[in-house]
């Protein structure tokens, strides 16, 4: 571990970051180029005194998961991340694997859509953020593990992932995951995550089994999809999404008519997160 390099490089790459760049307001004149610790900090989930303590040369050994949340956080490229796995003494992960490092076009656009449901997938359906009215929407997406972090492989198993989408709709969803995870394992080929889940969901569930045998590709949702929320009730939203250039990564935002039920839903929604009404 190079401790003075990585100290170097996080107060660098701190100082190169405006405001602006991860949808903060620019405040008061500020003393000092850049982020303050404290935002950089906050970014990355962690506390202010560990963050500090990094940047000033001190502390312990980082993990993987606390580089690769420095490395969203600061929003660096991806070898920008690698030089922070090796100044951190760790090994960078394989470029194929890297899907739990965003693009850091998505992030910023992800920054400034605080009023919107948002969140980045990736081809396999693994949610790698979510902003706060995506959690309150959707729930929390990103804590889940193995196989049920692809929420194509917790749609076909877990029968508490339909739960937000109204019954009638449930073959429709179930038909384009898998013709979805159809056209992303033929293109990312034999072994890879597509295919993986693809076999263990063979075996798993019956239902895509069926489906599988289809061989049904290019079937997609309509521009509106209805949610069911357990507060708040059915919205219905419309669906944007943005794809990386390497297709491996995108980012979907849900938006809803100004003036309509389903934006007071949302802004009800944005006020009171995740926490349940009292009736």
């Amino acid at each position: 571990m190079d401790q003075t390099g990585l100290a170097e490089f996080l107060r660098k790459r701190r100082e190169a970051l405006q405001p602006a760049d991860v949808g903060l307001p620019a405040g008061r004149r500020r003393r000092t180029p850049g982020l303050r610790r404290e935002e950089v900090a906050a970014l990355c989930q962690m506390s202010t005194d560990y963050y500090s303590r990094l940047e000033r040369g001190g502390g312990p050994q980082p993990s993987e998961q606390i580089i690769t949340s420095l490395a969203r956080g600061l929003r660096l490229t991806p070898d920008e991340r690698d030089h922070l796995f090796v100044l951190a003494g760790r090994n960078a992960p394989a470029r194929a694997s890297r899907n739990s490092h965003v693009n850091p076009g998505m992030m910023r656009i992800l920054d400034g859509l605080a009023d919107t449901p948002a969140q980045v997938l990736t081809s396999t359906g693994e949610t790698i953020i979510q902003n706060r009215l995506a959690v309150a929407l959707l729930g929390e997406q990103t804590h889940f593990t193995g196989y049920a972090r692809s929420l194509i492989y917790r749609w076909f198993t877990d029968p508490d992932e339909r739960r937000r989408y109204p019954p009638e709709e449930h073959a429709r969803h179930s038909r384009v995951y898998a013709a979805q995870l159809r056209a992303v394992s033929a293109r990312e080929g034999t072994d890879s995550r597509a295919d993986v889940l693809a076999r263990c969901l063979l075996t798993d569930s019956p239902e895509f089994a069926a489906l599988w045998a289809e061989h049904q590709v290019g079937i997609t949702y309509s521009e509106h999809k209805r949610i069911v929320h357990p507060e708040v009730g059915t919205i219905a939203v419309f669906c944007q999404t943005l794809v990386d250039p390497d297709q491996s990564q995108c980012l979907l935002v849900l938006t809803v008519s100004p003036g309509t039920e389903d934006h007071d839903k949302l802004r009800l929604l944005s006020v009171i997160g995740n926490q349940r009404l009292v009736s």
